[in-house]
Parts: structure tokens; C-alpha cells; sequence
């Protein structure tokens, strides 16, 4: 090679390197400017629907019952509702999930039926929410004979977010060392004390992450209740799992389809109520995964 050849290799090299900054350079700011625009438009909504019903969420709006009136209209039965589906969803759920995903990453053997049960909560999760209304519809409402209740709207969610529950477990499972299970063998510990003893403790973190996340999704579901058959107008609370209920996401819509003006207000001050439910949730449960955390 030449002299002036020798010359271009580092030349061309150079170039390549200034091409491959100024497409990275590029796609952080494509992606950096699709963030802005996604928050923007969040912080819009937002703004929109705190202004419209931060003047009707007051004491009279959590207390009253739903009214012909848009001036009257309250989400105390919707708001009981919810609790009781979110209460009920967490207590049937966890247990499930963080069980499921103990037996397939701790206890179950490697053969083809595992695999074929983990591909199964895997396409799980991506399932759209109304078969979920239509599979709780046939089996709890009706072969169970559980009717539009609480419960069978509770179960239904416990559906929906089962898989996200046990992915979550998973992946918190696969994070604690190995070597913790190891010394927890060395000194004769059976496999179900060094499960509950070691790993479990060690993996609650996040799993309850797994649960703040499935319960965020399932507070804001209309679709599978409303197939499930949930009440649109209530004039009545809750008192029971086999009580007749709506929930929020449903009041909302409704309130929402009304051609009144004042329904719209309430449907925003409900909206506030929700998000406020939903980062109250959440707190309660970063709270328990941050005293529960251990760092290694």
C-alpha cells in the first residue's frame, strides 16, 4: 500500500466513527424529543381535568350517592366499589402469583411442560382485557353462580393480572444470588426452608413491585366489568363481596356519556379521585417494598 493509501484508511475510519456520533446523536434527540411530547401531553390532560373538578371534589362528592342531578351526583358507591375490588383482587392474587412463580423457578423441573406453562402466563399477559370479561362472565357469574358481584369481578381481575404477578415473582426470584441459597444448603436446610427462609424474603421486593404494577392496571378496567355486567347507575353502597357494585372507571363513563354539562365536571373530579386512589395504592405499596428491601 502506498502512502496516500495508508493515509485514507485512518481518514475513512474517522469518517465513520463522526457518522456513527451524529446518528446516535440523532436518535437520542428523536427519542428525547418523543419523551417531551408524551409528557407534555400528559401534563395537558392533566391540567385540563384538575382544573374542571377541582371545584366539584369536595366532602358532598365522596359522600353523596349518584343523582339524576349533575349538582347532587357523588361517587361514594363507585369509590366503595373500587376498595372492595382492589382489596379483594391484592388478597386473592398475590398469594397465587408469588406461589405459581415459586413452583416454576424453584420447584418444578426443567422438561417441556414447564416450558410450555411459562409461554402460557408469557401470552397471558398480552390477552385484551374484555376475554377476560367474557371468561369471568361464563365461569364465575354463571357456572359458579357467583352473580354480578363484587366477588365474581374481583376473581375476574385476579385473572387479568395474574401474569403480570408471576413474571414479576419470576424475575425477582432470578435475582437473589445464588450463593445465598447455597449457604442456606451448606447447613441442611431442605428445599422448602432455604424457599421461605432465604429466597422469599429476598425476592419481596419485587414481587410487590409486580403487584403494584398489576393493580395499577386493574384499577382503571371498565371493559371486563362491564362484560361482566356491573351496574352503570347506583344508588346504593356496597356492604358485601356478593353485593351488586360499579366501580370508577365505570361511573366515570358514565357520568362522561351524559349530555348534561355539570356531568362533566364530575366525571373530571372523579378522574382526580382515581389518579388519587391509584398513587395512593402505589405508595402504600412502595412503602412495603422499601422496608422489605435488602441490598447485597
Amino acid at each position: 500500500m502506498n502512502a496516500s493509501g495508508a493515509e485514507r484508511v485512518p481518514a475513512l475510519a474517522t469518517g465513520r466513527r463522526a457518522d456513527r456520533s451524529l446518528g446516535a446523536l440523532a436518535f437520542h434527540a428523536a427519542l428525547l424529543l418523543a419523551l417531551l411530547v408524551a409528557l407534555l401531553a400528559l401534563a395537558t390532560l392533566i391540567v385540563d381535568v384538575a382544573t374542571k373538578g377541582a371545584g366539584w371534589l369536595d366532602r358532598g362528592f365522596l359522600s353523596n350517592l349518584d343523582s339524576r342531578f349533575p349538582g347532587r351526583a357523588g361517587i361514594r358507591p363507585a369509590l366503595v366499589g373500587t376498595l372492595w375490588l382492589m382489596g379483594l383482587t391484592a388478597a386473592i392474587s398475590f398469594p397465587l402469583g408469588v406461589g405459581a412463580a415459586i413452583h416454576l423457578e424453584e420447584i418444578a423441573p426443567r422438561n417441556r411442560l414447564t416450558a410450555s406453562l411459562e409461554l402460557a402466563v408469557a401470552n397471558l399477559a398480552a390477552v385484551p382485557s374484555v376475554i377476560y370479561g367474557l371468561l369471568g362472565l361464563a365461569v364465575f357469574v354463571r357456572a359458579m353462580q357467583l352473580g354480578r358481584s363484587i366477588m365474581a369481578g374481583a376473581l375476574t381481575l385476579v385473572l387479568l393480572i395474574l401474569p403480570v404477578i408471576i413474571v414479576a415473582s419470576r424475575e425477582a426470584l432470578r435475582a437473589v444470588p445464588g450463593s445465598i441459597r447455597e449457604a442456606a444448603y451448606a447447613v441442611g436446610a431442605t428445599t422448602w426452608q432455604v424457599t421461605w427462609r432465604a429466597t422469599l424474603p429476598a425476592a419481596l421486593p419485587g414481587m410487590l413491585t409486580g403487584l403494584i404494577l398489576g393493580l395499577s392496571r386493574a384499577v382503571g378496567e371498565t371493559a371486563p366489568l362491564i362484560a361482566l355486567g356491573a351496574l352503570t347507575y347506583v344508588n346504593f353502597v356496597p356492604r358485601g363481596p356478593l353485593d351488586r357494585f360499579t366501580a370508577m372507571p365505570i361511573q366515570i363513563y358514565n357520568w362522561i356519556s351524559r349530555p348534561q354539562a355539570g356531568y362533566q365536571h364530575a366525571a373530571a373530579a372523579g378522574i382526580v379521585l382515581l389518579l388519587g386512589v391509584l398513587l395512593a395504592m402505589n405508595a402504600v405499596a412502595i412503602s412495603l417494598r422499601n422496608r422489605y428491601e435488602r441490598r447485597w
